[in-house]
């Protein structure tokens, strides 16, 4: 997908927070080598570096664009150009970290475990993924994406089932982990400017239909969206939006 590191950086502290809240959270180690799948700019990939000096740091994105803007940052980050779904580390990494990534991918019953393959023993995975997608934020996409005149471009291209209950992670993974740790936080954005939640989902849930309509059929998808939109989420008295979004955070050490 192609997507935009000028509009993935709008509303950044609230995007940022739940990577700070999975970094604050990692365990007391002494990593060699760190891998930051799915780094997108490069901010949380910068953040640990700082905090494990002694440790190669690894970014990878999919995005030639997002990787550029992370270079644009002076950092001792090695910045890669792969697909995470198929990436497969020359060497075994102490932490695996992913922060708003997975939930993109499918079959997470074969891409933890191997993932944790990737670890040397002992090694963490540490990840964050959305788990909003009966949100109105996005059942809304979904009803518009099915009931209107692109229906059928639009088919297939908006699944969000690939992240679980956190029950099934711990069923995965705690037969071959040491330690699983996990926990879900319902965060809640007060985010400023007019149609906000539009304007998150933008640059993140809705690039398949930016990606697959266009012209005067994208305008017209936009303006029911958006409308629908603005019903659910309605603006407070001080003209913000409020918009609540769950996320499941996973640690686990083989």
């Amino acid at each position: 997908m192609a997507w935009d590191p000028q509009s993935y950086e709008l509303f950044q502290a609230a995007r940022l927070r739940p990577g700070h809240d999975l970094i604050a959270a990692l365990p007391t180690m002494h990593p060699d080598r760190i891998v930051d799948l799915g780094c997108g700019t490069g901010r949380l990939t910068r953040m640990l570096a700082d905090r494990y000096p002694a440790a190669r740091v690894v970014g990878i994105d999919s995005s030639q664009s997002m990787l550029a803007e992370a270079a644009r940052s002076q950092s001792r980050v090695a910045w890669e150009l792969a697909d995470i779904g198929q990436w497969k580390p020359t060497q075994p990494a102490d932490l695996i970290f992913s922060n708003a990534t997975l939930h993109w991918l499918p079959d997470h019953s074969r891409l933890f475990p191997r993932l944790l393959c990737a670890l040397k023993a002992g090694g963490v995975l540490a990840v964050q993924m959305p788990r909003n997608f009966d949100a109105p934020s996005h059942a809304l996409m979904r009803d518009v994406a099915a009931q209107g005149p692109w229906a059928e471009k639009l088919a297939g291209k908006l699944v969000h089932e690939h992240v679980q209950p956190p029950r099934q992670y711990w069923r995965w993974l705690s037969p071959v982990c040491s330690s699983v740790e996990m926990w879900e936080t319902e965060y809640l954005h007060e985010l400023d400017g007019t149609d906000p939640v539009l304007t998150w989902v933008r640059a993140t849930g809705l690039l398949p239909v930016l990606e697959t309509l266009k012209g005067a059929e994208l305008e017209d998808f936009l303006a029911t969206y958006r409308d629908r939109l603005r019903q659910a989420y309605p603006p407070e008295k001080n003209g913000n939006t409020l918009f609540p979004f769950r996320r499941l955070f996973l640690i686990a050490r083989n």
